[in-house]
């Protein structure tokens, strides 16, 4: 395969997800992305959440949220991660692009509403400052 041909498909790729991530949400898909993430340990955390960051070369961030069985059942946990799916979703244009963020949910988060999970995941967006 031809060199240059692979740059514009990449290229092309990456104005794709660029799109794809002004409706939607860019999110981490495997284990190797999140271990990357950790690995690098910048990492901060306040009563309800812990977030880890880490720059990637994309124009745009990606999100990854993990919350433990022992937080809850399957619904407990789905609710957490709807919550702070839907704070990123709000809040995206805030944050600056470019960094892939983990969040990890702390058993505290358990039964909070979307008001202070949202609350909690901005205050460590501007203890990582990348807020804009």
């Amino acid at each position: 395969m031809d060199v240059r041909f692979f740059h514009v498909d990449v290229q092309r790729a990456e104005k794709l997800l660029l799109l794809k991530s002004m409706n939607g949400i860019n999110s981490l898909k495997n284990s190797r992305e999140f271990s990357q993430v950790y690995n690098h340990r910048k990492s901060l955390a306040n009563k309800y959440l812990v977030m880890y960051i880490l720059p990637n070369d994309r124009m745009y961030s990606r999100i990854g949220i993990s919350v433990s069985k022992k937080v809850g059942n399957s619904v407990v946990r789905h609710r957490i991660v709807r919550l702070i799916r839907e704070s990123y979703r709000l809040n995206k244009e805030l944050i600056s692009s470019g960094y892939d963020i983990v969040v990890v949910a702390r058993n505290t988060a358990k039964g909070k509403n979307f008001q202070v999970i949202e609350s909690a995941f901005l205050h460590l967006c501007r203890k990582h400052n990348i807020v804009e």
